[in-house]
């Protein structure tokens, strides 16, 4: 009876344990609207496997991305925290990293969920897009790189997919090009020819020095623009395995393939330890891809094509963890880093951007549509399979709800703003335990939202908002995302105030006649923003003119002949993840 015993103890213990400390498979796309899953209401786009991530646990209907922008909006997940507080917050147009020999990037001061859970003994792996910077003071040194964040393994793309990554897709440069290339040379052309002209006239004399330096400057910014049309594919768009570079220019053939395998690879090394793993995916930002197996496959061109094979991907890992008998006592976390980008159209007119559903905007803006994302949690057992949240969460709430479940205390030297979601994802909840979010343009405060005790009502005043171009679009398409300060944007005074909870479309502002109480919850909503603005510190601006610029002693190569950076080993390279 005394051995029964011990044995029931014992496992009842084992039990508890795997319990307490589950493995993490932290899934996030780039650039997926709330509208793109069926799950969220897409009846033609097919993402069978996210559907069925959704059956099986939570479906967060409110989710929230903390930036509407790849980097700031990284960064916040990863550290829990507003990124304006790790200075991964622009001051100027610029709001992501867009050379990868750029010096500014997530700082080594910041903690992330990752440094976390290896301090509890996981293996931690990060598979896909990073976009958080590489190196401080040359190339080696690596400081923002994920394996100095707290992740063992790496794979993947250090920056961020661009168009200009893959031939023939066009170019995220074309404004500055038009303004720093083709301007000028338009005007070093006029200048030449009315010079020439009064010379025929006699009207004036001119020296020749002056149109041979006219001819120099235009012949030098003729080959800075064949230079940088030649040198930034193998230069920005690379992949790595931890600290080398596996493939430069990066190959975007089976491209989800390799990496989906690296990542089933990982799991099947540590299937007996504990885990983290995030599949970081490079759908759907553009340059759109997708293997042959769904080029052409679906009912929404490209980006229905990349959808459907990054649904694929989802699939294969849930797979992985159902053939290792690990689904029980894995949290699976599927969202987006930010929603759809609406001005994604090609100069052949092909949409190339998501759906952001029945919400206002996209990318790079703070109206719903920019903000709010998929969110889905499964871990069966622990969380109900079925259910739908509609309460407010953040992207910024991972961080604190898998420390939590890891077993691993909050740093308490700095503020996070994330919150636990299991009392709310299991029910012991029922409210969201974010009385306020802030929601940050780069930089700048742009909304607060409000959803006060014991009231339905979600409030949301708009400090500023980005003037949509042409008049009655649905995005800044001049200027291929909307920016945050300046001419670019509609200051209101008093804010603009919107019932999310009545209005989730942002289509009618309230006004004193038309909610009485109108200055009363302004005037609680710009308390709290003055409240939480005294909780920032100054910290150095790592998206900086000084920290984007292109830096050559920082530019990573996998040759050593000059500039030419061509190479392949992630076939030959039979290393996997440990």
């Amino acid at each position: 009876m005394r051995t029964l015993w011990l044995l029931l103890l014992f496992v009842y213990e084992a039990r508890s344990h795997a319990v307490s400390t589950p493995n993490f498979v932290l899934l996030m796309s780039d650039d997926l609207g709330i509208g793109d899953p069926g799950c969220y209401g897409n009846k033609t786009l097919r993402t069978p496997n996210i559907d069925r991530l959704a059956r099986g646990g939570v479906k967060l209907t409110q989710h929230l991305a903390a930036s509407p922008l790849c980097t700031p909006s990284r960064a916040a997940f990863m550290t829990g925290r507003y990124p304006i507080r790790s200075g991964m917050a622009s001051r100027s147009q610029v709001g992501v990293f867009v050379f990868s020999a750029s010096s500014g990037g997530l700082p080594h001061s910041e903690i992330t969920f990752a440094k976390l859970l290896k301090n509890q003994g996981y293996s931690t792996a990060l598979i896909g897009k990073w976009h958080l910077g590489t190196s401080c003071h040359n190339r080696t040194d690596l400081c923002h790189h994920p394996l100095s964040h707290g992740f063992d393994y790496f794979h993947g793309l250090p920056m961020t997919n661009l168009r200009d990554c893959k031939p023939g897709e066009g170019s995220v440069f074309t404004r500055a090009l038009r303004l720093l290339v083709f301007i000028p040379l338009q005007v070093i052309a006029i200048t030449l020819l009315t010079l020439a002209v009064l010379m025929c006239l006699g009207f004036v004399q001119v020296p020749p020095c002056v149109f041979f330096c006219l001819f120099f400057l235009a012949a030098l910014v003729l080959g800075a623009l064949l230079c940088f049309l030649h040198y930034f594919r193998p230069l920005n768009c690379f992949l790595m395995r931890n600290r080398d570079i596996t493939q430069q220019p990066m190959s975007y053939d089976n491209l989800t393939q390799r990496l989906t395998a690296d990542a089933a690879q990982f799991i099947q090394r540590n299937a007996k330890t504990p885990f983290l793993l995030v599949l970081a995916f490079l759908h759907m930002h553009t340059a759109l891809f997708s293997s042959k197996d769904f080029a052409g496959k679906s009912k929404h061109g490209a980006y229905g094509d990349a959808a459907e094979e990054m649904d694929w991907s989802v699939g294969q890992i849930l797979d992985v963890l159902d053939e290792l008998k690990l689904a029980n006592n894995t949290l699976v976390y599927f969202s987006s880093d930010q929603g759809a980008h609406v001005e994604e159209v090609t100069v052949k007119g092909e949409g190339h951007g998501g759906s952001n559903g029945i919400y206002k905007g996209g990318k790079a803006n703070n109206w719903e549509g920019g903000i709010r994302v998929p969110g889905i949690l499964r871990w069966p057992g622990v969380i109900q399979a079925g259910l739908e949240i509609d309460e407010p969460t953040s992207n910024m709430d991972i961080f604190p709800t898998v420390a939590k479940l890891a077993g691993s205390p909050l740093p308490e030297d700095r503020i996070i703003d994330g919150r636990d979601l299991m009392p709310l994802l299991q029910g012991r909840s029922h409210r969201s335990d974010h009385e306020f979010l802030f929601h940050y343009c780069n930089f700048y405060l742009n909304a607060v939202r409000w959803h006060p005790q014991n009231s339905t009502s979600i409030w949301k005043a708009f400090f500023f908002t980005p003037k949509f171009f042409p008049e009655g679009a649905n995005g800044c398409f001049a200027t291929h995302v909307c920016f945050c300060h300046g001419q670019y944007v509609t200051y209101h005074d008093p804010p603009l105030l919107f019932d999310i909870s009545q209005d989730p479309r942002e289509r009618n502002p309230l006004t004193p006649t038309s909610e009485p109480r109108f200055r009363e919850i302004l005037g609680t909503m710009q308390e709290a923003a003055a409240r939480h603005a005294e909780t920032l510190r100054d910290v150095p601006n790592q998206l900086s003119l000084g920290n984007l610029i292109w830096k050559p002693w920082l530019q990573m190569c996998c040759s050593s002949s000059g500039l030419s950076c061509q190479c392949d080993r992630e076939k030959q390279d039979g290393r996997g993840s440990r």
